[in-house]
């Protein structure tokens, strides 16, 4: 370096008007980009905010304690609704249901036997009328003979031995007649017992039939099925591996259910609206657009998030918004649906803006 330079830069009011003028420089820089930036988006009318793709996630678990039997899919996988995607050991549980068939129809045998008993104890009670009946002619007779047997003892006519023989008949009548009504009660007492038997067993079938199909629901949910078409992210769980209730067997991703989330500042969520047009640009396909459309505003503002970023510092409070990518696009293209893959989402908040030609949406052939 020529001396003078190197004498110059040395003196200390030299540095300082150095340092300033790479301060200014650098300022004027950030500014320029920062507008180029701005030149490049669609401008009034739109607003943006930076996401990622996201899908919903499922659990595949167990609803039961066990151990995994079989795992019939892959990470990766594409799997449609009601698949069968993994099973877990049932040997504990066919054990179950067979205990439970077993005293269900012990129960429906002993309902059987208890109607057999009612029957009997009606049988009783019709015979033990029958002897009331009996009885109660027995008495009437005895009565009339004793009526008669008075009369002649009082003539003269019959001795006072068979009127006092008559007598007794009545009476011997009369306790017949009371027994006959006490076994007629008793056989009427006999069927209510016999009946409470009945409806007694009839709820031990009903119990053991109602234990008999939670076996079979438990028996069904060891097929772990999926719950809607999707694709398999993750295998967490192997065969034979034991897992407590609720354990995670596998995790799938819903492939129709696609969102991101953004935020937008506060200046501008009031004019946003559900349903609202949206349109994503991805990192990974710049050149494509997904349409999209806005199913989730928060009611409330939060600090922005240190992952956003806003083209003014003082933006502080931010409103989350979550954009719905078009389903009919998802049924389409299944294959190319990737979650975490960074992007834009843009935002028409001026209905009367046309779109830029950068988010002009394809035509399909």
């Amino acid at each position: 370096m020529h001396p003078f330079l190197t004498a110059t830069m040395n003196r200390p009011w030299t540095k300082r008007l150095a340092i300033g003028l790479a301060i200014v420089l650098a300022a004027a820089g950030a500014a320029h980009a920062w507008k180029l930036a701005r030149q490049q988006g669609p401008g009034a009318g739109f607003v943006s905010g930076n996401g990622r793709i996201e899908a919903t996630e499922i659990d595949i678990a167990t609803k039961l304690p066990g151990r995994v039997a079989e795992v019939f899919v892959e990470e990766g996988d594409t799997v449609q609704a009601g698949q069968v995607l993994a099973r877990m050991d049932d040997a504990s549980l066919l054990a179950q249901q067979s205990e439970s068939l077993a005293r269900e129809q012990q129960a429906r045998d002993a309902v059987a036997g208890a109607q057999a008993q009612l029957a009997m104890r009606h049988s009783d009670r019709a015979a033990a009328a029958a002897l009331v009946v009996q009885r109660s002619s027995d008495l009437d007779a005895a009565r009339r003979r004793l009526a008669r047997s008075a009369i002649l003892a009082r003539d003269g006519a019959s001795s006072l031995q068979e009127l006092d023989d008559d007598r007794a008949r009545v009476a011997g009548a009369e306790a017949a007649l009371a027994a006959a009504r006490a076994q007629r009660d008793a056989a009427g007492a006999a069927i209510t017992a016999a009946e409470a038997q009945v409806i007694q067993g009839g709820s031990a079938v009903r119990a053991a039939a109602a234990t008999t199909a939670r076996i079979d629901a438990d028996l069904r949910d060891t097929a772990l099925v999926a719950p809607r078409a999707g694709r398999v992210q993750y295998r967490v769980a192997q065969p034979g591996e034991v897992l407590g209730a609720g354990g995670k067997v596998l995790n799938m991703i819903d492939l129709k259910d696609v969102y991101m989330t953004f935020f937008v500042p506060e200046t501008v969520a009031g004019r946003i609206a559900l349903g609202t047009e949206v349109r994503l640009r991805l990192d990974a396909a710049p050149g494509f657009v997904v349409p999209a459309a806005v199913a989730y505003i928060a009611s409330s503002a939060q600090f922005t998030p240190k992952s956003v970023e806003t083209a003014s510092e003082r933006q502080k409070l931010m409103f989350r918004v979550k954009a719905q990518v078009n389903r009919r696009l998802l049924e389409r293209y299944p294959d190319q649906v990737k979650a975490g893959v960074p992007g834009v989402a843009w935002v028409r908040i001026d209905p009367a803006q046309p779109w830029p030609p950068e988010l002009t949406l394809r035509r399909e052939p």
